[in-house]
């Protein structure tokens, strides 16, 4: 059976590869089917990219992530997002 700093390990490291980025894990959860997390990621702001205007603010966005016994990712998906100035 995996332990849960394996599976937070996998976490961050699939969302480093993925989105290209450090990932806070907030949760982590036993499932029937494995696990599922929770992870914190600053983005750049969509909205005001969108604008095209330079800015230092970034979305902290929650994204729930899925994973098998085997820690293999099956799902992942943002939750929310909240503006924040650094």
């Amino acid at each position: 059976m995996m332990k849960i700093d394996q599976v937070s390990e996998a976490i961050r490291s699939f969302f480093k590869k993925t989105l290209g980025t450090d990932a806070k894990v907030i949760k982590i959860t036993k499932s029937e089917d494995g696990w599922v997390g929770e992870a914190e990621i600053y983005e750049e702001s969509s909205f005001i990219k969108s604008l095209g205007l330079p800015s230092r603010v970034q979305d902290r966005n929650t994204y729930e992530i899925k994973l098998t016994d085997t820690l293999e990712v099956t799902s992942y998906v943002r939750k929310r997002e909240v503006a924040t100035a650094e």
